[in-house]
């Protein structure tokens, strides 16, 4: 499955959730590393949820970008 992640740049340090899967977030240090965490947070959120014998949320988030002048 391919799900959907937003990335945050904070003041020193990046944060990403997933809009699909309520509670799955993550931050690290660089955009790399982020992503990285969040890759791993998400494995590890399905996992739970398969034990816990829930059904695992199919992804439904779009993203694109629209340009804008100001």
């Amino acid at each position: 499955m391919r799900y959907a992640i937003i990335i945050e740049k904070a003041e020193n340090n990046y944060s990403a959730f997933v809009p699909d899967l309520p509670g799955c977030v993550s931050v690290g240090d660089t955009l790399e590393e982020v992503k990285e965490n969040i890759q791993e947070a998400i494995s590890f959120h399905l996992e739970s949820l398969l034990e816990e014998g829930l059904n695992l949320p199919l992804p439904k988030t779009e993203c694109d970008y629209v340009e804008v002048t100001a």
